[in-house]
């Protein structure tokens, strides 16, 4: 096992490797901001650096980290996910420099990162994969053939896009047309490469995720789906496992599609699949995710298996201890995303002191969270101020559990999602399981939900802004 671990990220994720790593007797060193000198995970840790420059810079700072955990006899790192937890390069020096990556070797971080190769590797694999272009997409024509031939409504998205970035559903040719540069140049700014491709939008789709866990002996294992459906501007806001919507029947066909995609690229480490289910339960291939999962905690909590240890083990060179057939899932968990957001200003972001904060508690209720009285929420990273996590025996009784939670949480200073999230745990439809993608367009009066910004208007928007900025600079 490993002596000390850097953990090179923030917040509530890199709090919970921390507690991951004292369990496992290991060291801890992690880096921060001058903007996060009072985060928890600087406080818990047992070594902690200030990084820089700049609130994010530093954190993306391959070299700097890579010296830094040289000096303080560092031997192996922990990612966590954003910021270079699916970066290459960092993987790369890693290695170098005789440091373990605790994750996927870079090569697969590189296959699996660019969406167009990752569909090549699906098909080579027979993992069903939603219809659309093979290769980059040379020109807007080319692009519109490809549409014409699929059929409408198509989304443009960037080969190396994530987190909701980079996509752009087209309900025509004009307006596949229209959309074509826009999309490349965000893919640009947000990704550094401007590469695109087009895919058929499947319509009210569920977004199931398959979590799985492969070591560097060959074992390759599932731990069942988490269903993500309840998104806004393609950002999950509440996961559950088990999903509604799958049998046994299914979730076999879905896990041994996830494994079949996991070893088609020697896969190594905790990694999803994500997938997206029509209303015919046809499934296809999304993408694969090359790190640990924000919502990780709702399958820990349905399997008693801890994926921050094991991702820690494995890069350690031990073996997965269970086989598929120990892997049982037992109950029902429901994860809720607490965002320092305001839903009635389209969920903006809401940075500022909480005045006040009370978390909730009792049987089978957990916090992932980074904040406390007298935090300021800065504005320069995502608005994840906790993970409010329950677990009960049956569907009900989690949603349930999660709506009395939600009642006990208390943050003030700064807005936040939990009203939201109360009104969805009271709907009907959440508590019959019938909600796909398209849940929160489809309630926007019942949640009490602002009417999504037109793309355009956004894309303006920011045009001005940026402008505005360069005249004064």
């Amino acid at each position: 096992m490993f002596k000390k671990v850097l953990i090179a990220n923030r917040g509530e994720i890199a709090l919970r490797i921390i507690r991951a790593c004292k369990e496992l007797s290991v060291a801890t060193v992690v880096i921060h901001s001058e903007v996060d000198a009072d985060s928890l995970h600087v406080r818990y840790a047992d070594e902690a650096y200030l990084v820089e420059p700049g609130p994010i810079e530093g954190y993306l700072s391959i070299y700097r980290i890579i010296d830094l955990a040289k000096q303080k006899g560092v031997d192996a790192i922990h990612p966590g996910y954003g910021f270079l937890a699916e970066n290459a390069e960092f993987a790369d020096a890693c290695e170098a420099n005789g440091i373990t990556f605790i994750g996927p070797p870079a090569e697969v971080i590189r296959t699996m990162g660019d969406k167009i190769s990752a569909r090549r590797k699906m098909i080579e694999a027979g993992v069903p994969v939603v219809p659309g272009s093979a290769d980059p997409l040379a020109s807007v024509k080319e692009a519109a053939s490809y549409a014409d031939e699929i059929g409408y409504p198509v989304m443009l998205k960037a080969s190396a896009g994530g987190g909701g970035k980079g996509i752009r559903v087209c309900h025509s040719r004009a307006e596949l047309v229209r959309l074509f540069q826009v999309t490349q140049s965000e893919a640009k700014v947000a990704f550094g490469n401007d590469t695109v491709y087009v895919e058929k939008n499947i319509l009210s789709p569920h977004h199931i995720e398959i979590q799985v866990l492969a070591d560097k002996q060959g074992h390759v294992v599932h731990l069942g789906e988490r269903d993500c459906s309840i998104q806004r501007r393609h950002q999950k806001l509440i996961e559950i496992a088990p999903s509604l919507l799958l049998d046994e029947g299914l979730r076999e066909k879905m896990g041994q599609a996830a494994i079949a995609a996991a070893r088609s690229v020697n896969y190594v480490s905790a990694g999803t699949v994500e997938f997206l289910v029509d209303t015919d339960r046809n499934f296809y291939f999304l993408e694969m995710n090359t790190r640990i999962q924000v919502e990780h905690t709702v399958t820990e909590e349905v399997t008693g298996i801890d994926i921050v240890k094991e991702m820690i083990r494995i890069a350690a060179g031990q073996s997965i201890p269970d086989r598929q057939e120990d892997i049982l899932l037992r109950g029902h968990a429901i994860e809720c995303r607490i965002n320092a957001e305001d839903p009635k200003t389209n969920f903006m972001p809401t940075p500022g002191e909480i005045t006040a904060y009370y978390s909730p508690g009792g049987i089978g209720v957990r916090i992932d969270g980074n904040v406390y009285k007298g935090y300021v929420v800065p504005p320069y990273y995502d608005s994840l101020l906790a993970k409010l996590t329950v677990r009960a025996k049956t569907w009900n009784g989690s949603v349930q559990r999660m709506s009395r939670a939600l009642d006990e949480f208390v943050i003030r200073g700064v807005k936040t999602t939990i009203p939201f999230l109360k009104q969805v745990m009271e709907d009907p439809d959440f508590q019959s399981g019938a909600f796909d993608t398209s849940y929160i367009e489809t309630h926007l009066d019942k949640l009490n939900v602002a009417t999504p910004v037109n793309e355009m208007d956004r894309v303006i928007a920011i045009a001005a802004v940026i402008a505005a900025h360069s005249r004064r600079e």
